[in-house]
């Protein structure tokens, strides 16, 4: 059997899941296609034809590479195929974008002998925006030996026509209206965890956008109104919440998007998305990935009474009054150069955010990356040729206050900054380019961050980069076929690629499952670095980390920079005293809780910093609230640390980079001790006060500011779904918290979740102590509900075995992981015992493990999202509340929501995760 027949027989399997054929990213597979089509006799030739032109995947993959060459042959003249002609071939190149299709094409200009052959294939590169160094330095080089048509180019590049020439966007853009769903849209709904295999083949990943009934209303809507674009909007709620941002924007973009190439199939560009309140922050960047818009479209309102105050319902909520009706079938235009969004051509909406300078670039290019790369070039260009390159690209915005302090994120961004008026001090709102020191991809998206860094071209991590990690804890429950098939190929070429690796290619060191946000939070070793991640809770406790998709973090493992605007900050300290019974968690929930009833119900944390001044509290515990901050729809959060704290984190930090070397985890160019010693160095600057730790300016300006008072905290708070709360835009939303008291003891609890990246070692240690206890005072242990334990990372299990508490675990546990046997499949019944899973994700990521559909689940964990840990059953909703190892461990004990009386006996000498203020205020 050839590959080909191979692939003709996939394809019939396709078929019968109304697939097309799967896009070609085979160099070998590419290969015996082109010997087919040079075969005028071969019965295959035809569709081979169309498979070359149509089907096989650009940028740096092996497939591009046989085309590209195939292609630069037929223009040559070597090659002689009757349906490509050379003009053809050029086209083709064109659509490539980059990779082996720049070089075939320099190879054309550079190292050809035929002049008109040269100034055609000029042409072509004259549009492409996607070379890296080596590429430039060719150019240059050739330019330097006296190649005129290489001038030519560059002074093209220099103008920076690959941009100046694209269209501009048309004056009014008509869009209809498709309510995707009430309240706040999880990512969850357009790209489901479940089937989070399938992200890379995006034609089969897109048949689980929303539901197969609103797939044929979208459809429908597109035949009604073939002029208009579909817009999906997020009713009474925000859209994008949640990670999956990228996978969750392609597919938006294939049911309602452009076609990118009619050369490539299935990438789509310029969605429309719309909420209520807007979109998700980090949702919001992606949708700038692939040149789309995204709408704040503040459609329905507090309503007000004479005097201006809000009025209320008998709960004391806000009542929403409509200002304007987006319901599905709605037109709408979105008028682009008056920045409005109009119905029957009344201004009803300013929309002026989603078209600043920098956006529009966005949608002209066709998405981000191509601005981001094509300033890149121009730059290159005009140094190259020694002229002073115009201004082409909207100046970024630089704001700066005389006089004001900076907060702690203005401080990073200043320090970090490229690109910027030299000697400017900069402050919240500035559009800033900034150097990134550690990246991270997690495996569910890494197979898109892969097929992104093949599209742009990269071959190798950015030497600015100190660090790039790629995890496997999102596919850790279970070792399937699915697992099995992508994650080996995933951490080949992430490794090859530069990264630190989850995974060893070659097998040499055990595979880890680690939970990447834990381990990012180890490989940041410095409280001024700049991490960007691959997940919603890349929110590291030292530094400031930034949750991205999967395209973003490609180009931040290519070039080591990100783009943004400086956030707003919210400043959280404390005051008061925690008492004995209650856990940091509980510290956690009541920030939330107290912030809400300080604001009127607004949440001044969304798409902004949280500046958290946590002081005293080592980055290993402090975790804890900057991993919640994701739920929060806040930008980021930054804690600021006293300098004896800031160095015990390090410290932590160091020994468990040291165990990953132990292991056989670093690589050639030593990256884990360049991270030890950079750690080193943070420490002896913090000890000798050369470099204190970061802390805002005295004089500072916050959007707000808040105090969380920990005297209030009496009883242990739990997050709850609400999910039969009669308004459904309150449902999932995170924002009602509750004192344990409120579910008098008698909630019935189906399942237990201590895990993954909300707990830390001192989580685990409290579940082997009220083990013993219970055991000391009743005899047993016994569960009346299945409790699941997902430890965030192998060194904690390390360290929890050589402290004896990982024996007590496994005394009371039913069922142990095995590394050396993983599940293959997984578990869809719970017996009333406890499970040791392996280090991962789990329950919370919900794309291999569930609980049983209808159940109620307590967790430490951060989803409580429709449908991620819990499913629905046709009996009853299912509902994922959110709470402290403690109130976890003991609801699965008794199978229910415990009484004050019966958590305060039951906690009663534990070692509870304290948090004390700090005494002084913590500003430079």
């Amino acid at each position: 059997m050839s590959l080909y027949t191979d692939y003709l027989a996939e394809i019939e399997e396709r078929k019968a899941e109304d697939l097309h054929p799967k896009p070609i990213d085979s160099g070998e597979l590419t290969a015996e296609i082109i010997s087919q089509i040079k075969d005028p006799a071969n019965e295959h030739r035809e569709e081979s034809l169309k498979f070359l032109v149509y089907n096989t995947v650009p940028g740096t993959t092996p497939a591009a590479g046989e085309k590209a060459r195939f292609l630069e042959e037929i223009i040559l003249g070597n090659e002689s195929v009757p349906e490509i002609t050379p003009e053809f071939a050029f086209e083709l190149l064109g659509h490539m974008k980059g990779g082996a299709s720049i070089n075939s094409l320099l190879n054309l200009v550079i190292n050809g002998t035929d002049v008109e052959i040269a100034k055609q294939a000029a042409e072509v590169l004259k549009t492409q925006t996607f070379l890296y160094d080596a590429d430039m330095a060719r150019l240059k080089e050739a330019f330097e030996a006296g190649c005129p048509i290489c001038k030519d180019i560059l002074e093209s590049y220099a103008a920076a026509e690959f941009f100046t020439k694209l269209p501009e966007l048309p004056e009014e853009i008509k869009v209809v209206s498709f309510i995707a769903g009430e309240g706040d849209i999880s990512t969850d709904l357009l790209s489901p965890g479940n089937q989070a295999h399938s992200r890379s083949d995006r034609e089969l990943h897109g048949k689980c956008l929303i539901s197969p009934e609103a797939q044929s209303k979208i459809q429908a809507l597109q035949k009604l109104h073939p002029d208009k674009s579909v817009m999906l909007v997020a009713e009474k709620g925000t859209m994008g919440v949640g990670s999956s941002r990228m996978s969750g924007v392609n597919n938006v973009a294939l049911w309602t998007g452009k076609q990118a190439s009619k050369y490539v199939p299935f990438v789509n560009y310029a969605p429309i998305v719309a909420g209520t309140n807007g979109i998700s922050p980090i949702f919001l960047t992606t949708v700038d990935v692939t040149g789309g818009i995204g709408l704040d479209l503040q459609n329905w309102v507090r309503k007000k009474d004479a005097e201006g105050n809000t009025v209320t319902d008998e709960d004391g909520e806000p009542i929403l009054e409509q200002a304007y009706s987006v319901e599905t079938g709605t037109i709408l235009t979105i008028n682009t150069k008056s920045k409005k969004l109009l119905i029957d051509g009344k201004e009803v909406h300013d929309i002026t955010k989603a078209f600043t300078p920098q956006k529009v670039e966005f949608m002209k290019a066709g998405g981000s990356y191509a601005i981001v790369f094509g300033k890149k070039l121009q730059t290159f260009a005009a140094k190259t040729l020694g002229v002073e390159a115009p201004v082409v690209f909207s100046p970024a915005k630089e704001i700066s206050h005389e006089g004001q302090g900076l907060t702690a994120v203005e401080k990073i961004f200043n320090r970090n900054a490229v690109g910027t008026t030299p000697g400017k001090t900069l402050h919240a709102g500035s559009d800033v380019r900034v150097e990134v020191n550690v990246v991270g991809s997690q495996d569910t998206t890494g197979l898109m961050t892969m097929q992104e860094l093949e599209a742009m071209a990269a071959t190798v991590i950015s030497p600015i980069v100190d660090a790039g990690y790629q995890s496997g804890c999102h596919t850790a429950s279970v070792w399937d076929k699915k697992a099995q098939a992508n994650i080996p190929k995933l951490m080949k070429f992430m490794n090859d690629f530069g990264l630190i690796t989850a995974r060893d290619p070659e097998g040499d060191y055990h595979a880890m499952t680690d939970v990447i946000h834990k381990v990012l939070n180890d490989l940041t070793v410095d409280d001024w670095d700049i991490i960007i991640g691959g997940d919603s809770h890349t929110r590291m406790s030292k530094g400031v980390a930034f949750g991205a998709d999967s395209g973003t973090v490609a180009l931040a493992l290519a070039t080591g920079e990100a783009a943004m605007p400086i956030p707003e900050s919210v400043k959280v300290t404390f005051k008061g005293k925690m008492a004995d019974h209650m856990d940091f968690r509980d510290v956690v929930h009541a920030t939330q809780s107290q912030m809400l009833d300080k604001f009127g119900g607004d949440n001044v944390f969304q798409g902004r910093i949280i500046e958290v001044h946590i002081g005293t509290l080592q980055a290993d515990k402090a975790f804890t609230f900057t991993d919640w901050t994701a739920e929060m729809k806040a930008k980021a959060s930054i804690c600021i640390s006293q300098p004896e704290t800031l160095i015990e984190s390090l410290e932590i930090a160091k020994s468990r980079i040291q165990v990953m070397i132990d292991k056989g985890m670093d690589n050639e160019k030593k990256v884990l001790q360049g991270l030890i010693d950079k750690a080193n160095k943070r420490i002896d600057q913090i000890r000798s006060g050369e470099k204190p730790p970061l802390a805002p300016d005295a004089n500072a300006k916050y959007f707000a500011e808040l105090e969380v008072n920990l005297d209030e905290i009496v009883e242990p708070m739990i997050a709850d779904p609400e999910v039969n709360h009669e308004d459904v835009s309150k449902r999932y939303t995170h924002d009602s918290i509750n004192p344990l008291s409120y579910y008098g003891g008698s909630k019935k609890v189906d399942l237990g979740f201590v895990g993954s990246c909300m707990v830390h070692k001192g989580d685990l240690k409290i579940l082997s102590k009220m083990l013993k206890n219970v055991e000391e005072t009743q005899g047993e242990v016994k569960f009346n509900a299945p409790l699941v334990v997902a430890a965030p990372t192998y060194n904690i299990i390390d360290e929890l075995k050589a402290e004896g508490d990982w024996d007590i675990l496994q005394k009371y546990s039913g069922f142990e992981f095995d590394d050396n046997a993983p599940k293959g499949a997984a578990r869809t019944e719970y017996e009333n015992m406890m499970y040791l899973e392996r280090p991962g994700c789990n329950l919370c990521m919900g794309n291999q493990e569930k609980a049983a559909k209808g159940d109620t689940v307590m967790a430490t964990s951060t989803r409580l999202f429709q449908g991620r840990v819990v499913e629905d059953s046709e009996r009853k909703k299912g509902e994922s509340l959110l709470s402290s190892t403690p109130v976890v461990v003991l609801s699965s004990i008794l199978g229910r929501t415990p009484n004050l009386e019966e958590y305060k006996a039951a906690v009663q000498g534990i070692d509870l995760t304290k948090f004390a203020p700090p005494v002084k205020e913590m500003v430079a």
